[in-house]
């Protein structure tokens, strides 16, 4: 069962997961990092290109998602380092420190607030996101072009692009696909007919979001909707978790 919830970390969102009865569904790109914890563990989880597999998941996992572009300063890496890997915190952070604060959370009788607590304090000594880097996912996630996002915020094409792979992990062009695919995801959990969907969040049309869907997340559009109402049937009122990630 998945719940999810703001942080008092700005942008953030603080989730946990704990296997249902249902299918797992794959962890599916969004353009986001976490801090997550499970099995006694800290992991960090970079941002995605394609897909994680559900398999081996079946453990509970609580995390800190990140919204793109606002983990590379809390971690202290840029983001392309991290793409597609799950890593233990250990080695990204002093090993020590992390053996403690995977201590202090697995001992928490509320393992998302302690969780969330560590990325507090850990954020006082980080310098914040740059709000230029943020307003270009803003740009992205609001449906604008990469020549329209690059112009608005006064970057060349290869400054954009150099900046985008510290941030996101990528470069624009790949982040806009990641979030247009997001948005059309949404409104099809939402109802909204595919064809409609898809036009709504940028896709030419439904084939254009059906070869999204295959590049991106190796599902068709059937497949991925099989797995979420059986998800969520399994699972009773819970939504199945759309970006949680559960992959180690």
């Amino acid at each position: 069962m998945y719940a999810e919830r703001a942080s008092l970390l700005d942008g953030a969102v603080v989730w946990h997961n704990e296997p249902g009865p249902g299918p797992a569904v794959p962890v599916l790109p969004d353009g986001c990092m976490d801090l997550l914890w499970t099995g006694g563990r800290l992991l960090v989880a970079g941002p995605d290109t394609h897909a994680q597999p559900s398999e081996g998941t079946r453990a509970a996992y609580t995390g800190v998602r990140f919204p793109p572009g606002a983990a590379p300063a809390f971690f202290g890496v840029p983001a392309h380092e991290l793409r597609d890997l799950r890593v233990d915190l250990a080695d990204v952070w002093p090993a020590r420190r992390v053996r403690a604060l995977a201590d202090r959370v697995t001992d928490a009788p509320d393992r998302a607030a302690a969780l969330e607590a560590v990325a507090l304090r850990h954020a006082v000594d980080t310098p914040p996101p740059d709000p230029l880097l943020r307003a270009v996912a803003q740009g992205l996630d609001a449906g604008g072009t990469v020549a329209a996002t690059a112009a608005a915020v006064g970057l060349g094409a290869r400054q954009l692009h150099r900046r985008s792979l510290d941030a996101f992990g990528y470069g624009p062009k790949t982040l806009s696909r990641v979030l247009r695919l997001q948005r059309a995801l949404a409104l099809v959990r939402d109802g909204v007919p595919y064809a409609e969907a898809a036009v709504a969040a940028g896709c030419s049309d439904q084939a254009h979001l059906a070869r999204e869907m295959r590049d991106l997340a190796g599902l068709t559009l059937g497949r991925y909707a099989e797995l979420t109402a059986a998800s969520r049937f399994a699972n009773s009122d819970t939504p199945a978790p759309s970006g949680s990630r559960t992959t180690a």
